[in-house]
């Protein structure tokens, strides 16, 4: 690396030399002195060489136990597929990273137009990766190189491991295998099952042969699958069965859910065709030292140099964060990350967290305020379950719903200890929290004072020290019945937790906001309750910003609830509001105060058998001084 000063000279700068990220071209592997590779990796992004995006993360790891590898962002999937063959043969394998979104969720809203911008590639552009990048790339480098082995990673094949729903489809699709004709998946993160492979293939063996591997899943025949099928092992119903049956549908994903989030989990196989799918179960969730070791790799921390004049916006929102541990207990049943990360909590040690700190201070931009101190949920750092042995036999894919677990510690003291060491930093002005916080967490009362004291002491310096204004939270709903399907807490919480940040605010001089996000149309909710939910967020004095219409993404129980139309748990029928007019409709009562709005909003309430909510929303306020009254036996409309 160059060494440089910044404009005073008292700061040691590191301009990176373009040997220091992964090679991307001959030229670049030529500079490391490479004549061979050993493994080739295409990305659906831009390569960014930080720790949050997992192309990088991948090749750093294989790097870092002396494989030569190159990244290939973003390859043309059109003409001559030259991108796909300018790196040649590599010696092991091909690896499939399509991007650190879903590529569907990435391209298309909820109403199935298109995004404003990718935000994983340069300038926002929306050329520069196709649809479903697993299975195009994957069919590209099987047809120019049958016989080496592809490997496939990342969020669109890990959440297509089993037969799924594809919204952008309105179909049900078998293992994402069957459709790509790749050789393996890695699914979850990807760190130790990746050197597992390239071990077992730098030592001779046959892609075929890698059946032992956990964390990975391959398809093969009934006879060949390793010790036939045992009594443990889970046979879900066959993909054919699905396609006949949505019950049959409903009653896979309880078993799929249930063992991404157990400690030792069984192996699962499901029927395609004439072959069987081979679900290995996880490797167990990576110490505190594996994580900081993965952190520790030498990341640049910035786009490639060929990006340079250009702008990535995905990496504009991260680039001074820090994300501290892995793995998130909520188990919100829109959310794909316990069933991508687990529901375990790794942490990162104190030591690490502030080395990386350290990095961030000394780039070049750098003005002293860090954007996100947080992880997948903000305040579950250090959480774990105080009797290990009551963890390694639990199946709940949350701990804190439909209550908090017992055996949950949720002591703030490790996070709180986290942030004054992180401020204390001479270069840090401020850090924020951008990650989004659990509520339910802080207004919890244990039988350990300490934690419920640590708990007042995290809200009170969360308002006063590291929020910008606004604090966004997700309460998501305010019916209780349908935060019970989304396994969110009551609405009553949310009551609770806005009159302590009102109160804070107040004692400490702030004039601070809570923004909270909310979704329409998700699986159990009925216009009536949209209707509800704008009459209560106008009481409020909420014009809400943060929301989203609920968009069905494979390997969430929300998406098979609406699309088999049963909860997977209780196989009770689920409402769902599925035409482009019904989502619609929902959507607009968050809108309610925009007054081109208003005449679409008075209709649907007369449509719906609730004009009385007319002169709540549009003749004065709406006259509740406490919070309602959970909703008891519906009328279903």
């Amino acid at each position: 690396m160059e060494k440089q000063t910044d404009r005073t000279g008292s700061i040691d700068r590191h301009e990176p030399l373009l040997s220091d990220f992964l090679p991307t071209t001959k030229k670049e592997c030529q500079l490391r002195g490479w004549d061979e590779l050993d493994v080739i990796l295409f990305s659906g992004d831009a390569y960014v060489d930080h720790p949050s995006f997992g192309a990088a993360v991948i090749g750093r790891t294989l790097e870092a136990s002396g494989y030569r590898v190159a990244i290939v962002p973003q390859p043309d999937w059109h003409g001559d597929f030259r991108d796909f063959k300018k790196l040649g043969r590599p010696r092991l394998f091909f690896g499939i990273a399509p991007g650190a979104m879903d590529s569907m969720v990435n391209k298309y809203t909820a109403a199935r137009r298109l995004r404003s911008e990718d935000a994983y590639s340069p300038d926002g552009r929306h050329d520069c990766r196709p649809e479903y990048p697993t299975i195009v790339y994957s069919k590209i480098l099987k047809q120019l190189f049958p016989d080496v082995p592809v490997v496939l990673g990342g969020i669109e094949a890990s959440m297509r491991r089993v037969t799924h729903y594809d919204y952008w489809q309105d179909a049900l699709r078998p293992c994402i295998l069957c459709d790509s004709g790749a050789d393996l998946i890695i699914y979850g993160m990807g760190e130790k099952p990746i050197l597992e492979i390239a071990d077992a293939l730098s030592n001779g063996l046959e892609i075929s042969s890698l059946q032992h591997i956990p964390q990975t899943v391959y398809l093969t025949t009934k006879n060949n699958i390793p010790e036939g099928i045992r009594e443990d092992d889970i046979v879900l119903h066959s993909h054919e069965e699905c396609l006949r049956n949505k019950r049959a549908q409903a009653e896979n994903f309880r078993h799929v859910e249930e063992q991404s989030n157990m400690m030792h989990a069984h192996r699962i196989l499901q029927g395609v065709g004439q072959k069987y799918v081979v679900v290995n179960p996880p490797f167990p969730p990576m110490t505190t030292e594996e994580l900081d070791a993965s952190f520790d790799l030498p990341y640049t921390r910035l786009p490639h140099p060929k990006y340079r004049g250009k702008t990535i916006p995905a990496y504009e929102m991260i680039k001074f964060s820090v994300n501290i541990h892995r793995g998130c207990f909520g188990g919100c049943a829109f959310c794909t990350i316990s069933a991508h990360q687990g529901k375990f909590i790794t942490c990162r040690s104190k030591e690490n967290i502030l080395k990386e700190v350290r990095k961030v201070i000394a780039m070049p931009d750098f003005k002293g305020y860090l954007s996100d101190l947080g992880g997948p949920s903000a305040n579950m750092f250090g959480m774990h379950g105080n009797n290990q042995k009551a963890c390694e036999h639990c199946k709940r894919p949350s701990c804190i719903h439909p209550k908090i677990c017992p055996n949950l510690n949720t002591d703030h003291s490790a996070l709180l200890d986290i942030y004054h060491a992180v401020d204390a930093l001479p270069g840090i002005k401020k850090s924020f929290i951008g990650s989004g916080v659990r509520y339910d967490l802080l207004l919890h009362e244990s039988k350990d004072e300490k934690s419920n004291q640590a708990a007042r002491q995290y809200t009170r310096e969360l308002i006063t020290n590291h929020v910008s204004g606004r604090l966004k939270v997700a309460p998501e709903h305010t019916s209780d019945r349908v935060l019970m399907l989304m396994r969110k807490p009551s609405f009553q919480q949310f009551y609770e937790f806005k009159r302590r940040f009102d109160r804070i605010c107040r004692e400490e001089g702030l004039r601070q906001q809570i923004i909270p996000y909310f979704i329409s149309s998700h699986p159990g909710c009925y216009a009536e309750d949209m209707a509800e939910l704008a009459v209560i967020t106008k009481q409020l004095d909420f014009h809400l910003e943060q929301v989203q219409d609920f968009t069905p993404t494979p390997m969430t129980v929300a998406t098979e609830m609406w699309y088999t139309g049963y909860d997977p748990y209780t196989l009770e029928p689920v409402f769902s509001a599925r035409s482009d007019r019904d989502k619609q409709a929902q959507r607009l009562f968050f809108f309610w105060y925009k007054p081109e709005y208003r005449s679409a909003i008075e209709r649907e309430l007369r449509r719906i058998g609730r004009p009385d909510l007319i002169s709540k929303l549009y003749s004065g306020r709406y006259n509740a001084v406490s919070a309602p009254k959970p909703q008891k036996g519906r009328k279903r409309r």
